[in-house]
């Protein structure tokens, strides 16, 4: 099969479009032959093996697993002795924890489900990571309830375009913070208030929220516990190295000083959550959001792009003959 590899840390130049052997599913798992599959952060710092701590479980000099990917979506091609769940030809679609930027994939049942009737597979392979982070975000760890003043931090991306959507199916007050090309997109997913961080800075305007929830956090904890009421919320679902670094060391330091909870988030790929989220996608509650797609032999273009950090939404690769 064809499948996008790298063998030693890197940009994405160190990508190669080659030929690899077809795996073979586990007694638990089924092999999905795959349709799309879609860029996250996380695919890029798993490639540069940045920040260092994360090589504790890529591997330290080198990546341990040679394949990226983790959004996939396509048909069930074969299916291991113990799977009860899905059958040959069924449509899937999951997030796996690496390998989906090839032509099959393997996936263990319970992080598997069916793909949303009314979604493309190309739609569909733009949920998993982003849409799970966000609601396990704000529903698990933030608490949310309705009524809420929810603010999120990076609402244009991946990860925030759906955090907008969730958070209004709670019955949230969403306030949106992006920059200026992007607020029309953050008001027509539904945003109450949207916030230009290139004119505004919210940590600063006198305004406090019972949730902060920072899809890509820019700034420092203290800014955001500063706009968060009196027992509110913050919760970093992502973020640059420095914010990662304050995550780790001073998260927990200030989550015991006073009432204001200041949490992490690493989001965990479950059945029922994904069950969950096409009753949402089916009702047309949310959307995805597609900003561009790519060809799999391009994922290096495409990791690029989103390394620039002007995509809207999703960066979907297509995967050709499928």
């Amino acid at each position: 099969m064809k499948a996008i590899v790298y063998t030693q840390y890197g940009s994405p130049d160190v990508l190669a479009f080659k030929e690899i052997p077809t795996p073979t599913p586990k007694d638990n798992e089924v092999r999905v032959e795959l349709c799309a599959a879609s860029v996250n952060p996380l695919d890029w710092h798993f490639l540069r093996g940045t920040p260092w701590p994360l090589r504790l479980m890529t591997g330290l000099f080198k990546p341990k697993r040679t394949v990226l990917g983790c959004d996939i979506a396509g048909r069930v091609e074969a299916v291991g002795k113990d799977v009860k769940l899905f059958q040959l030809g069924d449509e899937v679609y999951s997030g796996v924890e690496v390998g989906g930027f090839a032509d099959f994939v393997c996936a263990a049942e319970e992080k598997l489900a069916l793909k949303p009737r009314n979604l493309s597979f190309e739609e569909a392979a733009a949920v998993p990571v982003a849409a799970l982070t966000a609601l396990q975000g704000l529903r698990d760890t933030g608490g949310i309830k309705p009524g809420h003043s929810v603010l999120i931090d990076g609402a244009s991306g991946g990860v925030g375009t759906f955090a907008i959507q969730i958070a209004k199916c709670f019955g949230a007050e969403v306030t949106a913070v992006c920059s200026t090309a992007k607020m029309e997109t953050a008001r027509s997913l539904g945003a109450d208030h949207v916030i230009d961080y290139t004119q505004e800075d919210f940590s600063r305007n006198g305004q406090q929220y019972d949730l902060i929830f920072a899809a890509n956090a820019h700034r420092s904890l203290f800014a955001y516990r500063r706009a968060l009421k009196p027992g509110g919320v913050y919760v970093m679902a992502g973020g640059g190295g420095s914010q990662i670094l304050q995550s780790l060391f001073l998260r927990p330091v200030l989550s015991r000083i006073g009432s204001k909870k200041m949490l992490g988030l690493l989001a965990r790929m479950k059945n029922k959550d994904l069950v969950f989220l096409n009753e949402l996608l089916e009702n047309g509650k949310i959307a995805p959001v597609i900003d561009r797609r790519y060809p799999l032999s391009a994922a290096a273009d495409a990791i690029r792009y989103l390394e620039e950090g002007h995509a809207r939404g999703k960066v979907v690769l297509t995967v050709a003959g499928n």
